[in-house]
């Protein structure tokens, strides 16, 4: 992609929740917020949230906020960008964070194995880098624990 007078557009590495990347799927009241940032910011994801979007989406059907064509539609979409991103896998350190977490910021467990994944991602270094979140708790954790955490 080529931006201002043919130079290549540089986009800088962020942490996305699921909740951020749901948006992309489905037309919701961020999705304009989720596909700017999306504009800026390659993607990366701990191991588990493909199946949190999955489960967003089931949600979203369940409560005929989609039907059945746009929930495959999204599910679609969904994978095909998760081609792109790129994944934390789990491991030993990343749950021992995320345990400590939990007590430490008052966070649901999903929530806090998000969190973890993010400090495994800058190793530990969140200074200046961007955690993207529609979660207005996980997002105030994210800031407490040092990032630029930005809501949807």
């Amino acid at each position: 992609m080529a931006g201002r007078a043919g130079r290549p557009v540089t986009r800088v590495p962020a942490f996305w929740d699921a909740s951020a990347l749901v948006p992309l799927c489905v037309r919701q009241s961020t999705t304009p917020h989720a596909i700017s940032f999306y504009g800026i910011y390659d993607v990366v994801v701990w191991w588990a949230t493909p199946v949190e979007i999955a489960s967003a989406l089931a949600r979203l059907k369940r409560m005929k906020e989609l039907d059945s064509l746009d929930w495959a539609k999204a599910t679609n979409l969904a994978k095909e960008l998760s081609r792109l991103w790129s994944v934390i896998q789990p491991s030993e350190r990343l749950r021992a964070t995320s345990i400590e977490l939990v007590d430490r910021f008052d966070l649901r467990a999903a929530d806090s194995l998000q969190l973890a994944a993010t400090l495994e991602w800058c190793e530990y270094a969140p200074h200046d880098r961007v955690f993207l979140t529609a979660d207005r708790k996980l997002r105030d954790a994210a800031i407490l624990a040092g990032f630029d955490a930005k809501q949807l």
